[in-house]
Order: C-alpha cells, then sequence, then structure tokens
C-alpha cells in the first residue's frame, strides 16, 4: 500500500500542509493535489457528496503527491470504513466529544486484534492485487483527526488526547463558536483563541499533533509558530471566491477611476 508520508512526517514533528475540498469536482481536487500541497481533505460532512463522488476524488488526488483524506460525517464506523476501503489515508471526524468516542474511532481504523475494522478494503488494496501488503500495513499507516469544536471536548480534552490512535487534535472555529454562545462571523474572539493555546499545549503533552486553519498566506507562518503541525489552507471555496471577489473588485476600482 502507499505509504502515509504526511503521518510519518507529523510524527516526527515535521509539519504538513493541505486544503479542504468541498466543491465535489475531481477536477479541483486533483489541482490542489498538483498544487504541492502534502495532503487534500475531501469535504463529505457539509455538502451533498456521494461515495461514488468521493471514491472518483481519491483517484483524483491518488494521481499526485499529496496523500487523499477524507472528512467524514460523523463517527459511525460505516463512514470510516467506507472512507478507508476506498482509497483514503485518513480520516476526519466532526464534534468527538469524549474519550470513549475517540476510542471506537481508532478501533474502526484497525483490523482486528487492535480494532474492529471489517476486512474489505476493495479500491485501497488495489482490488486484491495487495491483500497482503495492505492487511500488515494498514493500521499503521491511517492518520486520524479529531475536530475538537464542542466545550464538552474542551472539558474532556486531555482524556481524549490520550487515546491511543489519536494522531492529531484539530480545532473548528467556527463551531466552537457556537457551542460557546459567540459569533463567529466576529472571529477571533479571545475564547477561541485560549482554547486553541490550550488544545496545543495538551497535544504536546500528550504527544499528538495540533491541527489549526489558516484562511490567508500571511496566516500560514502565525499558525505555525504558535505550534500547529497539521495545517487547513482554505478551503477550496474560500480561495475560489477570495480570487473571484479581488478581481471583481480591480475592475470596479478601475471604472470608478474612469468617472
Amino acid at each position: 500500500m502507499r505509504i502515509n508520508d504526511v503521518r510519518n512526517d507529523l510524527l516526527s514533528g515535521k509539519p504538513a500542509i493541505g486544503p479542504f475540498v468541498g466543491l465535489q469536482s475531481p477536477n479541483v481536487a486533483e489541482l490542489m493535489g498538483n498544487a504541492g500541497f502534502n495532503f487534500v481533505v475531501i469535504e463529505a460532512e457539509h455538502n451533498g457528496i456521494d461515495s461514488a463522488e468521493i471514491e472518483h476524488m481519491l483517484m483524483a488526488v491518488g494521481n499526485t503527491d499529496a496523500i487523499p483524506i477524507v472528512r467524514i460525517p460523523s463517527l459511525e464506523q460505516g463512514y470510516i470504513q467506507k472512507a478507508l476501503d476506498i482509497g483514503a489515508l485518513g480520516i476526519v471526524v466532526p464534534s468527538v466529544k469524549t474519550a470513549k468516542e475517540a476510542a471506537q474511532i481508532v478501533s474502526a481504523t484497525k483490523f482486528p486484534p487492535h480494532g474492529k475494522r471489517s476486512w474489505g478494503p476493495l479500491r485501497a488494496s488495489r482490488y486484491t492485487f495487495d491483500n497482503e501488503d495492505y492487511l500488515r500495513n494498514a493500521n499503521d499507516n491511517i492518520l486520524v483527526v479529531l475536530i475538537i469544536e464542542t466545550v464538552e471536548a474542551v472539558e474532556n480534552l486531555e482524556e481524549i488526547a490520550a487515546v491511543p490512535g489519536i494522531d492529531v487534535l484539530f480545532l473548528g472555529p467556527w463551531d466552537m463558536c457556537l457551542s460557546l454562545g459567540l459569533d463567529p462571523l466576529l472571529l477571533p474572539h479571545p475564547e477561541i483563541d485560549q482554547i486553541l493555546e490550550k488544545m496545543i499545549e495538551v497535544s504536546t503533552r500528550f504527544e499528538v499533533v495540533a491541527g489549526a486553519g489558516a484562511a490567508r498566506p500571511e496566516d500560514v507562518e502565525v499558525r505555525l509558530d504558535q505550534g500547529i503541525q497539521f495545517l487547513s489552507y482554505g478551503p477550496d471555496y474560500a480561495l475560489l471566491s477570495s480570487a473571484a471577489f479581488s478581481g471583481v473588485e480591480a475592475f470596479e476600482s478601475w471604472m470608478l477611476e474612469q468617472t
């Protein structure tokens, strides 16, 4: 099976960057992979994408050097199983609140005796051609990212971080704002900054990776300096929207100068 270089790099202390791709387009996913990102996360929580479309996007990312990851809709084992079987080398799981949930997620990513994942990797094992290699190596090759985005998750942060097999704790600032009764449209909030600091400290202490997002190029260095190693950039539609708005803004500015 393909070696998950991103997981290996993160565990050795080297940061990685990649976009979340929510436009349901294999072409966009392939473009992002070819742009030089270390990973591409296929968004499957907040859009209408189905499994066949996810599989096509995984194929597209697999045509690049980027590691393909899927953000699944929930922590249900069926979602984890399907994402891995069709070729994801990592999962991003939303709204994880307790250590028990974290342990269930890890178990769903690993074959027995270390977990409860059932056999049937299909595309992931290259349609049986890599059965032996996949069975022997998959347990140590899947990146497990948990999104911390509720008050309950923050209260249980140390217990979650202590679960063996968790690779990344990733802050979801918008849902965290909603959980705290804050307006996410008014970010940044000091409360969110404090949670991020706590998450980074806990991640360091429990030897897991801290993850967070950067929306602009100037935010990338800030996040890295803070101690973020799993760095999301984008998402794809935000990057496209920003570029489109900048062009329209330049056009309208020129038009005003002519009047």
